[in-house]
């Protein structure tokens, strides 16, 4: 049986125990005895290490799996496993050449991982072993980034939620930065109630280093508000800034490398000229609008008296609030409110025309001295008026002119993020990906406060005696923010190094100059002394990834040359390697990549076997060698590094239903089961037999997957997955047909490995599963034989983070809180009490078949909807 016990950080750890024993047992079976979070951050360049100790109490071999959250702009960096005295490394490779490693690990059967992204901030990284009896292993896993500021400040996030109080629990934070720490602040529920005792800050060296150290006894990990028998469950947020005495920066000096820190607060203002150009299409619909009329109230609030500003907003139709920027005196506010209220969804997306509209705007009105700044608002692709992107790309290029930022805002997943991208990157701004929560309009107001503060315009940055130097043109620098450059310096024999800074402030040009002594003592401890070229080699990697978007030709292959090199050389898992983990007994190969953001999964992960005696394993059933790489960038913030986890889609198996003598066991439905996060025991439900369902569905990537099911048989005798309009594949449980449009493709169960790749669809099929990936989502189907009777069962084992999936095995957004004291036991479901039976179900996503509880509830409860409307009347 897959049990799974948790513990998980952000800057996060958490852990899942698998194991052949009862579900109420789990927490007996695997003691996490030890686990750390040290993080050392100098000079904001942060390096986390979680290691992670946990021992098999069982009398029998049991998987046990490591499970950890990482930044998304983080690299990882190392990977450790130790198991009864042997050290399994993972060595960073091309990823071609691990794709390879991968490919025979897959036709050997052998265990595996994927990696994807979670969340708005975070990735997973999931890796299992199996472990001996009363034996022990131990995690070791390393990551680094450099910590951003934003609105005046940098944060690290930790995130604590154990699925059992840890003995050994430590968090340790130690900050050393040159200029001292202005101001250190520890918040977030883990920080309340008794847990606050917990927490200990100590100062030294007049404010240059920090410690920060979170030391709960078991005891506290059960008492804090939103803790209980299960441990922790909460965050613990550090924030912090730094003094800038200096106003021509800080700029530090360490064995070659430089890097040099730019914020300076003693500048006036610049007012500024912004147009807020608002997508009103009929795709806007419902809360995106509502949320978006709140955010720009509050924004025009917001914009101080001498700014200009105007409003756009845009279907098929392009409307101007005034054909020209008005000053934001009160009265203009108060007329552009009273516009914002009676903002109306309808019609389509003529992007190109709203986005000149703006431009012209600007141009039409200049003011000496001021910043513009241009924001777009959209939740879609353009579907009207000039509807071809490249063709839109260089119409708004050659209208800008480099003369200010396109600032451009996704809303949701629906929208052509990568176009977005592109479009704000060649016009010097960011994409930023504004999520479909109830939280949108707050995100849209923090983006506009990032920007609300321009101080200097077209920054330059010169370093004489400096190579190889990271980014040193900025349009635009905001009051808050911060640039960073870094470079080696080509004389290490000189004694000083200069720097200079040149700018436009309010019109006129300012210089900042500074010069340091190459020889000063370093300020480093020797323990850290190399993180400066890492720094250096992390901001180059990041930077040469985020222009292959804008390059093409010869330029980008150059580029994307030099960013693996550097990806090799520091060992960072990019999206340009992965990590070859091998296992020195036997040579097993795992890899693990990170694959693109949004192309199939959602966390890193990967298996590895210890003991001999496959037996006891339930391998999942998606894992077939351990793959770990880097996905591309979610340039929401600058580059995102992205992970395949297994995410808790629903997922079914057939009701366990006991007879006395039952020759053969009538089946009169399927039982879905739905994991939930933080709760031990899933929701399950049934659909009567026979049935033909939609399982799965992507309106947008035209992704589709119906399921067959007879009378008194378990499962489903044929599954259907179509994509676009030519990709069709066709699974019975005696064989497999693929037709693109051209070609068919016929296979049959039980033959040799077999691989198809063509135009964006892979099918790998073994000898009871196959794996299908086509566009970005990807399923498995495994084939189970019962009581003589062959069938086949689907598992989603990863939600795509920009597709917005529906069907039965859709939902994801599950929750539910069980009441306490009446006598038939009820759950809490979206408001609304829903009575439930604790049942058991078989788990035919895994070969072995596991049992496991769960809260059966009426499908119309969890999907909100009759059966009749999953109901299809062709595969």
């Amino acid at each position: 049986m897959m049990d799974r016990a948790a513990l998980q950080v952000i800057l996060l750890g958490m852990f899942l125990m698998s194991a052949t024993s009862d579900p109420v047992k789990k927490k007996k079976n695997v003691d996490i005895y030890s686990f750390y979070i040290n993080s050392t951050v100098t000079s904001r360049y942060a390096t986390t290490v979680i290691t992670s100790r946990v021992a098999n109490t069982l009398n029998e071999s049991q998987e046990i799996q490591f499970e950890v959250k990482i930044p998304k702009n983080a690299f990882i960096s190392k990977f450790r496993m130790t198991i009864e005295g042997k050290t399994y490394d993972g060595v960073v490779k091309e990823k071609e050449a691990a794709q390879q490693q991968y490919n025979q690990a897959v036709s050997r059967g052998q265990s595996a991982g994927l990696v994807k992204s979670v969340g708005r901030t975070l990735e997973d990284f999931k890796t299992s072993v199996t472990v001996s009896a009363f034996s022990k292993v131990t995690f070791e896993l390393t990551y680094e980034e450099l910590l951003k500021r934003r609105l005046g400040k940098y944060e690290l996030l930790i995130n604590a939620q154990p699925m059992q109080p840890v003995a050994d629990f430590k968090i340790d934070v130690h900050i050393q930065e040159k200029p001292g720490i202005s101001f250190l602040e520890v918040k977030g529920d883990l920080s309340t109630g008794d847990l606050a005792n917990a927490i200990k800050t100590t100062r030294a060296d007049k404010d240059f280093q920090v410690w920060v150290t979170f030391y709960p006894t078991q005891d506290q990990q059960t008492k804090c508000k939103s803790c209980g028998e299960n441990g922790l469950n909460g965050d613990l947020l550090i924030t912090y800034d730094v003094e800038r005495q200096n106003p021509k920066g800080e700029i530090m000096v360490s064995k070659g490398y430089f890097v040099h820190y730019f914020a300076p607060s003693d500048v006036p203002r610049i007012s500024k000229n912004v147009v807020f150009i608002i997508d009103r299409s009929g795709s806007m619909s419902g809360r995106k609008i509502k949320q978006t009329r709140l955010a720009l109230l509050k924004i025009l609030s917001d914009l101080d008296e001498d700014d200009h500003f105007g409003l756009i907003t845009f279907d098929s139709e392009v409307s101007l609030w005034k054909r020209e920027l008005l000053r934001a005196t009160e009265a203009n506010l108060e007329n552009a409110k009273s516009f914002v209220k009676e903002i109306r969804d309808r019609g389509a997306t003529d992007i190109n025309a709203a986005v000149l509209a703006g431009v012209d705007m600007i141009n039409r009105h200049p003011r000496e001295g001021t910043a513009s700044i241009l924001i777009l608002l959209t939740d879609g692709d353009p579907t009207t008026g000039e509807t071809n992107i490249e063709k839109i790309m260089s119409n708004v290029k050659k209208a800008i002119g480099n003369k200010f930022p396109l600032y451009c805002l996704g809303f949701g997943y629906d929208v052509n993020f990568d176009f977005l991208t592109k479009m704000s990157l060649e016009n010097s701004g960011v994409a930023r990906r504004i999520y479909e929560d109830s939280d949108a309009d707050l995100q849209l107001q923090g983006f506009y406060e990032e920007v609300a503060v321009p101080l200097l315009t077209d920054i330059q940055l010169k370093y004489p005696g400096g190579t190889n130097l990271t980014k040193t043109s900025f349009s635009l620098y905001f009051n808050g923010s911060e640039i960073v450059v870094s470079g080696q310096i080509t004389d290490n024999s000189v004694e000083s190094f200069t720097t200079e800074v040149i700018a436009v402030s309010k019109g006129s040009n300012v210089t900042y100059q500074d010069t340091i002594m190459t020889k000063d003592p370093s300020d480093v401890p020797p323990e850290n002394e190399n993180f400066m070229q890492r720094l250096w080699a992390y901001l180059t990697v990041k930077q040469l990834l985020d222009r292959q978007v804008l390059l093409k030709g010869q330029e980008k292959e150059d580029e994307k040359k030099e960013a693996l090199k550097l990806s090799l050389k520091y060992q960072f898992v990019t999206t340009l390697t992965s990590m070859v983990v091998t296992k020195p007994q036997e040579g097993e190969v795992e890899v693990a990549n990170k694959p693109k953001e949004g192309k199939g999964g959602d966390g890193y992960t990967a298996d590895v076997d210890s003991d001999d005696d496959d037996s006891v394993i339930n391998h999942h059933p998606a894992q077939r060698a351990f793959l770990l790489h880097s996905a591309a960038m979610d340039y929401s913030d600058a580059m995102d590094y992205s992970v395949m986890i297994h995410h808790p889609l629903p997922t079914y198996g057939s009701p366990t239903i006991h007879t006395t003598t039952p020759p053969a066991v009538q089946v009169h439905s399927n039982r879905f089961l739905l994991p939930v996060v933080g709760q031990s025991k899933p929701l399950c439900f049934d659909v009567p037999l026979p049935h033909k369902l939609r399982l799965l569905q992507d309106s947008a990537s035209e992704f589709s997957m119906n399921g067959e099911s007879l009378s008194e048989n378990h499962g489903f005798h044929q599954i259907a997955i179509h994509y676009k309009t030519n990709h069709h594949l066709i699974i019975s449980t005696k064989s497999i047909s693929y037709h693109n449009g051209q070609d068919k493709v016929e296979i049959l169960w039980g033959q040799e490995l077999t691989q198809h790749n063509t135009d964006g669809v892979s099918l790998v099929v073994l000898e009871n599963e196959m794996n299908v990936t086509m566009g970005n989502i990807g399923v498995v189907i495994i084939s189970h034989k019962k009581d003589g009777v062959k069938f086949l069962w689907p598992a989603i084992w990863e939600h795509p983070k920009d597709v917005n999936l529906t069907g039965v095995l859709g939902k994801s957004d599950i929750s539910y809180v069980k009441t306490e004291g009446s006598q038939t036991p009820t759950l809490k479901m979206k408001d609304k009490e829903v009575k439930t039976y604790l049942e058991t179900v078989s788990d035919y996503r895994f070969h072995s078949t596991p049992v496991q509880e769960c809260w059966l509830v009426p499908f119309q409860a969890v999907m909100e909807a009759e059966i009749s409307d999953f109901t299809v009347t062709q595969l």
